[in-house]
């Protein structure tokens, strides 16, 4: 693809105004758009020496099933060239003012700010995710620059005195280069969160987003050309796991990984680095989330709410978000009542195809079909949704399921085990407060939990038990960027957000001052 030709594929991108002028530009077009990498401060064209791959990767619009893009699948030697380019960009990066790297971070995010409805819109067909539930994301990726931006303004440090002897003090410095790697669920919202805070403590990196949801990620590219982003400070590849991303993350030139996706993809990673014992390792992972609700939070005057809360963190994003409460366990005296009211309000509030995105794949429907169908087998109830019918690659239908309510489902079904990541919840009762921790606790998961209840002794007895990384009482996904996130057991390791995020993108050193 020529230089011209790249330009204009990018500006029909950002006229699209509306969700009717983005799919109106996917059907005017022969043939899908073509992703390119951004490396060195600019876009590779397919044939470039830098991707030079054979193989490239088609993606398609959850709604529909039709092909949109397609993108290089970035391989080995290309990777190394991208690596190459963020090494030779981090001696001056990481010695450029802080209040120069804030100014840029926060062009950024006005320029995100400035074309919030183009990015909500493309988010929205590349995801499958309701336009609605793509704003939000957008204005969280607008948060991660501003808030980051304006976080390495008000650094600190630790001094300690040894009496009479010596003077300590802690002194960090930036990492190095980054492999910061995103899955396709939240793909502009999680990729910044990377981004922002590796930018802003003075690392250079190389991203890499789901093959599945690279649309935003390559329109990223043109915001950090436009916001002033030295070339090669940060670079954009494209391409799969097996081959791009683990090219990436074993290369010896890359001195920390920041991944957010699957735990078994997690494990991988530690497999290909536990070699390099002084790589930064910061792993977001899978979740099996418990809803605990207990009866007090059932009286009429919080029903609503609870009510509304765990549906919320069962089935936004069509529950493909790694803090969903899919597994809802309900204090038996009000267990017949919860099921009864909480169907309903599913029922009326989440409705496929208008408050219910496509889930974001043919493979993920496939995965989450086959979970239904068992569930079918093992006779648990259904009280609302079901199994989908098998779709075939040529079928343009888009990857559309109904949200599911169970109950019936066995301790040790994989339903109940196994992180489905889609519109599927189960309900269980529980007879006592030990036993709802207990059976909270019983996974091999540990990222997030939901607690339900009005006892604000039990918020803290119940909710400082739980082995999550996250604990939310009476409300969901509220996030402050300065908090630990992140989480326990195979959940993953390290934690971002605020001072967490400066341990993963900054090496300490303490400096020791003889007191004289």
């Amino acid at each position: 693809m020529s230089s011209s030709t790249s330009d204009r594929r990018l500006s029909e991108l950002w006229s699209c105004v509306t969700l009717d002028e983005a799919s109106s530009l996917i059907d005017s077009t022969s043939s899908p758009f073509s992703l390119q990498n951004f490396v060195g401060g600019q876009y590779i064209a397919p044939h470039d020496s830098l991707t030079n791959s054979s193989q490239h990767i088609t993606s398609f619009e959850p709604k529909t099933g039709r092909p949109i893009y397609t993108l290089p699948c970035t391989q080995p030697h290309a990777v190394e060239a991208a690596i190459k380019a963020a090494k030779a960009a981090f001696p001056s990066w990481s010695k450029t003012a802080r209040a120069e790297r804030s100014a840029i971070l926060w062009k950024v995010s006005e320029l995100l700010q400035q074309n919030r409805e183009v990015f909500a819109i493309w988010e929205s067909i590349d995801q499958g995710k309701t336009l609605d539930r793509a704003r939000v994301e957008v204005d969280r990726a607008i948060s991660n620059f501003s808030y980051f931006s304006t976080f390495i303004l008000h650094e600190q440090t630790a001094a300690r005195m040894v009496d009479g002897v010596a003077l300590t003090y802690e002194h960090r410095s930036p990492a190095g280069v980054f492999a910061l790697i995103s899955p396709w669920n939240m793909p502009l919202f999680l990729l910044t969160w990377k981004i922002a805070p590796c930018l802003a403590f003075g690392c250079t990196a190389v991203a890499k987003p789901s093959e599945v949801t690279s649309m935003t990620a390559f329109l990223l590219g043109d915001i950090f050309q436009k916001a002033g982003v030295p070339p090669g400070v940060i670079n954009i590849i494209f391409g799969d796991g097996a081959t791009t991303g683990a090219a990436l993350v074993a290369s010896p030139l890359i001195n920390g990984v920041s991944f957010t996706g699957g735990t078994q993809t997690g494990i991988a990673i530690r497999r290909l680095t536990a070699h390099q014992i002084g790589k930064h390792l910061s792993l977001e992972l899978g979740g099996k989330n418990p809803t605990l609700v207990f009866a007090d939070s059932m009286v009429p005057s919080v029903r609503e709410r609870t009510i509304r809360v765990a549906a919320m963190a069962a089935f936004e994003n069509q529950g493909e978000i790694c803090l969903c409460g899919s597994r809802i366990y309900v204090e038996k005296s009000v267990y017949n009542d919860f099921v009864r009211d909480f169907t309903a309000y599913v029922r009326e509030k989440y409705v496929l195809k208008q408050t219910v995105g496509a889930v974001a794949s043919l493979q993920h429907y496939d995965k989450i079909r086959r979970y239904l169908e068992l569930a079918a087998e093992q006779k648990a109830t259904f009280h609302l949704g079901g199994a989908p019918p098998t779709l075939n690659e040529d079928e343009a239908q888009g990857y559309w399921i109904e949200p599911t309510i169970l109950t019936d489902v066995a301790k040790n079904s994989a339903i109940q085990i196994d992180e489905i990541f889609g519109p599927v919840v189960t309900i269980t009762p529980f007879d006592n407060e030990q036993e709802a921790i207990q059976l909270a606790n019983d996974s091999e998961y540990g990222l997030a939990a939901i607690l339900l209840t009005t006892d604000g002794a039990r918020m803290r007895r119940v909710g400082e038990q739980l082995e999550a990384g996250l604990v939310w009482v009476n409300c969901w996904l509220v996030r402050e960027l300065g908090t630990p996130f992140g989480g326990m057991k195979n959940s993953g390791t390290g934690r971002e957000g605020g001072e967490h995020s400066r341990d993963v993108f900054t090496v300490v050193r303490t400096l020791h001052l003889p007191a004289y």
